[in-house]
């Protein structure tokens, strides 16, 4: 009977046609857009990581307690002996030393006369390091729209919308005017080596970049760093990985009272990461729940308005002798049997489409020009386990429904009503 169903599911596609595409099409939205809405939260934990929390951070006690000031003042002094101990204990972790810290940029004119000035908020990272990855990591080089990254020492990059509001260009000279961890003043000269976008309103308005080295001098922060960020490998986020690791570095430190001691938080504990990604990801599975619901729901009608197209047809077979019980099980086998075939291509197409945006990606850059939000503008898709399940769900067991519901007609079917129909 199976054999039989198979064949008059192939052979007669006008039957099974419509119901196979249905399913297929419903399934592969499914898959694809789990797999989108998984490469949407990686790109915004990525670019969180990169930008603001690293996957671990180090810093003193003292200074996480204000972290949100970026107190220079409160700075791990001695960076260079707590990175060798890091690299140590955690040789799998790529770790770079990060200062941040504000201040006013001087723009003069061509007489060397302050033309203008306005205030910014500045980020120091390992850019001329050999075999550093802060470039890539900070996506610099497709950032720079004029000018080039920094190359040498004494060099700065600047974010554009403040460029534009003050007419700085690359090659341009300006001074910076700032404070040192100490309280000092400090200023110094810079050449702008290029102007960057950062995606982000808050730094575009007044962002500017500084080699680590340049950035030590200026502030008088040698051998020292505001927060020193490490990477898992592969530069890929993973929570119970990061969680022991952090364990494992502040039950070293636990014993020591110092205030000015090295503590290790990890993304999950930063900027309510935890609460925004867990709020993201109900959300996300809410749209999915949804769109599956729908997706039911079609398959349900598709599979009632089969069967009510099929009436006549129970009406032959029932007239020729065939067993009600029998007949009501070889339409749900078929619908099964088409449920299987439709899910089965619709994975197979959405994971082949999440497959090719895991690896070239989505760029929606042109629909986000007006929005503030620090996301990589190329999705990559994220294929997971659940992925090569998630659409079978709806794809059969609404079939099924829809099928079962409709076949309920043929244990009404009476004899006198069957041969007027034939007639």
């Amino acid at each position: 009977m199976f054999s039989f169903i198979c064949k008059g599911i192939i052979r007669d596609r006008k039957r099974s046609l419509l119901p196979v595409a249905v399913v297929t099409i419903g399934v592969m939205v499914v898959v694809f857009l789990d797999g989108l809405m998984g490469g949407m939260m990686d790109n915004m934990v990525r670019m969180t990581a990169n930008f603001q929390t690293g996957h671990l951070k180090v810093m003193t006690r003292a200074y996480a307690a204000d972290e949100a000031q970026k107190p220079n003042d409160l700075a791990l002094l001695g960076s260079g002996e707590v990175m060798e101990q890091l690299h140590r204990d955690y040789p799998a972790v790529d770790w770079t030393p990060r200062i941040f810290f504000g201040g006013l940029l001087d723009i003069p004119d061509e007489h060397g006369e302050t033309k203008a000035q306005g205030p910014v908020t500045g980020q120091a990272v390992d850019l001329l390091s050999k075999g550093s990855q802060e470039p890539a990591r900070l996506g610099l080089e497709k950032a720079i729209t004029a000018g080039h990254i920094i190359t040498q020492p004494g060099e700065i990059l600047v974010s554009i919308d403040f460029a534009e509001s003050f007419g700085v260009k690359p090659g341009d000279r300006v001074t910076f005017f700032g404070s040192t961890m100490n309280g000092a003043m400090s200023f110094a000269n810079y050449h702008v080596a290029g102007i960057v976008r950062f995606g982000n309103s808050m730094l575009d308005r007044g962002g500017i970049i500084l080699d680590i080295a340049d950035a030590r001098l200026l502030l008088d922060m040698e051998d020292a760093a505001g927060e020193i960020f490490g990477f898992l490998p592969g530069d890929k986020y993973h929570n119970e990985q990061a969680e022991s690791i952090k364990t494992s570095f502040n039950n070293q430190q636990a014993d020591n009272p110092d205030a000015y001691a090295p503590v290790m938080t990890q993304l999950m504990d930063q900027d309510m990461m935890r609460q925004t990604l867990g709020y993201t990801d109900s959300m996300s599975f809410f749209m999915l729940l949804l769109l599956m619901v729908a997706l039911s729901i079609v398959l349900w009608n598709a599979g009632v308005l089969g069967g009510i197209r099929r009436y006549n047809e129970f009406g032959v077979r029932l007239a020729m002798g065939e067993v009600k019980r029998q007949l009501y099980r070889s339409l749900l086998t078929e619908s099964l049997v088409i449920g299987i075939i439709g899910s089965a291509v619709g994975t197979t197409l959405g994971l082949l489409i999440c497959l090719l945006l895991s690896r070239h990606g989505l760029d929606y850059s042109t629909v986000m020009k007006n929005i503030a939000m620090m996301i990589d503008p190329v999705i990559h898709a994220r294929i997971t386990p659940r992925m090569y399940y998630i659409g079978a769900i709806p794809g059969i067991l609404s079939m099924l429904v829809g099928t079962a519901l409709a076949g309920r007609t043929i244990y009404k079917r009476n004899t006198a009503l069957l041969f007027k129909e034939l007639d």
